[in-house]
């Protein structure tokens, strides 16, 4: 029998509706093992511990007090989560793990824990990232590195390492994260857990500490593809204060999942297993295809630019955006002077503001933007052949800590899988496949801008067929 810290939102929302326990009981179960795993794991930089016991009392007199018609209208009554540090919250600390805003709290919410307070979600506390979210392990973090679940001598990857660690420890019942270019999706993979990765301009930036504005997508990690798909029915939508936010229509994204009439034409990105992946990432990537092969879904082999171009296109265009990001930084509004940047964040700035400067934007950041439009119309020819691409979320698996030492371009060449479709602003989706050596494997999906049904349809497809294996 599952502890009450282990559940899915969808089993804790069930138990919660037939009263077998309540939002208290939840909330004391995850903190316990809080309490219990994060000395070794370090998942957390701030608790809230006091302000989420209050927030169970009030949900449980309002299932008392108005019954099953609480969920009507708080969707996630009573249900305990964490938020990566970067996203603002109202009088509790907003660090984005950066030593320069250390002891910044925020007069303001930000939209996406905002619609989640406002569905009844009840916040546990902030969880650690690469400061700015500058990184794919945690280590450039100005605090501490977080540790993987599966082995504390290993990374859970990043830049949402801390909220992928959280779940995959059973330490909340979900979290929310950001992906510029992976670091939802690479987490997720690392530590077993389900991330997705909305479409750029289907949930709102507001609030969230800008790292590259163009590419910035604020999605959820979860227990299961139910789960990913119930909270981006809450979360997205247009936003009067995110001007990049879209007014199309939000569907019932759950109802996607289960959804067996139509079968999808899958792609698989051939130029995506590429020279040097671990031979357990690739094995259990394609034994994920055959597994879907065997559900009777056709697939074929589609030809996508080889990532190694999208690698170059982000790392200019990610740090041109981060020195105009990082410019409000400047010792007079938050405290702390620009020396108190750590140095991932330095490099990033001289990398960005050089890029940018007289005689070398043309060169640079023009042509990176010219290469990234052949990006997105690669990914339109493709998706006019085939209704998701399917592939690995990371050339391997969680790597030992202290692997990012002397390696500059680290994040990009863990990133190198995701980096394309964060680039091209579309849809995609980490489901675990297995584990190669004990550890991990992400299976990736992605499909056209809006098309998140496609990616949870196939995911909660293969998640099912997979769990009667």
């Amino acid at each position: 029998m599952k502890k009450l810290n282990e559940l899915s939102i969808k089993e804790s929302l069930e138990g919660l509706k037939e009263l077998k326990f309540t939002p208290q009981d939840l909330v004391f179960a995850c903190l316990d093992e809080i309490k219990t795993k994060d000395e070794d794991l370090r998942a957390f930089v701030t608790l809230v511990r006091e302000e989420a016991l209050k927030s169970a009392a009030r949900a449980d007199d309002l299932i008392r007090e108005l019954g099953g018609e609480a969920f009507a209208r708080f969707p996630l009554l009573g249900v305990p989560y964490a938020l990566k540090d970067n996203f603002c919250t109202e009088n509790v600390l907003t660090t984005a793990s950066s030593n320069i805003i250390r002891n910044f709290s925020p007069p303001y919410e930000s939209t996406v824990s905002k619609k989640l307070k406002e569905a009844g979600a009840i916040l546990l506390g902030k969880t650690n990232l690469d400061a700015f979210a500058h990184g794919s392990s945690t280590e450039a973090s100005d605090f501490f590195t977080t540790k993987n679940p599966y082995d504390i001598t290993r990374l859970p990857g990043g830049s949402s390492g801390g909220s992928a660690a959280a779940v995959a420890s059973n330490m909340c019942i979900f979290a929310v994260g950001s992906e510029t270019a992976g670091s939802i999706r690479q987490p997720a993979a690392w530590c077993g857990v389900v991330g997705l990765k909305p479409t750029y301009g289907r949930v709102s930036r507001y609030g969230v500490i800008s790292m590259a504005s163009s590419t910035d997508s604020p999605g959820p990690l979860t227990k299961t593809v139910w789960d990913a798909a119930f909270i981006l029915n809450i979360i997205s939508g247009k936003d009067e204060f995110d001007a990049t936010s879209t007014d199309i229509d939000v569907s019932d994204f759950t109802r996607s999942v289960g959804r067996t009439e139509t079968k999808l034409k899958i792609g698989i990105a051939k130029s995506y297993f590429v020279k040097g992946m671990d031979e357990g990432v690739k094995s259990k990537v394609l034994e994920a295809v055959g597994v879907l092969k065997k559900e009777g879904y056709s697939v074929k082999e589609v030809d996508l630019l080889d990532p190694k171009y999208s690698v170059a296109v982000y790392t200019i265009i990610q740090r041109s955006e981060v020195s105009s990001n990082l410019a409000r930084f400047d010792g007079i509004r938050y405290g702390f002077d620009r020396s108190s940047f750590g140095f991932e964040a330095k490099k990033r700035i001289m990398l960005g503001t050089y890029t940018l400067s007289a005689g070398y934007y043309d060169q640079f950041y023009a042509k990176a933007q010219k290469v990234r439009t052949l990006i997105i119309e690669d990914f339109k020819r493709a998706f006019s052949e085939v209704d998701v691409i399917v592939g690995p979320i990371s050339p391997c698996t969680a790597l030992k800590e202290g692997a990012t030492k002397d390696n500059a371009m680290f994040g990009e060449i863990q990133d190198m899988l995701l980096e394309p479709s964060s680039m091209a602003g579309i849809t995609g989706i980490s489901v675990p496949c297995g584990f190669s050596n004990g550890l991990p494997v992400g299976f990736g999906i992605m499909a056209d801008k809006f098309n998140e049904e496609k990616v949870l349809n196939l995911a909660a497809s293969y998640e099912a067929s997979r769990g009667e294996l």
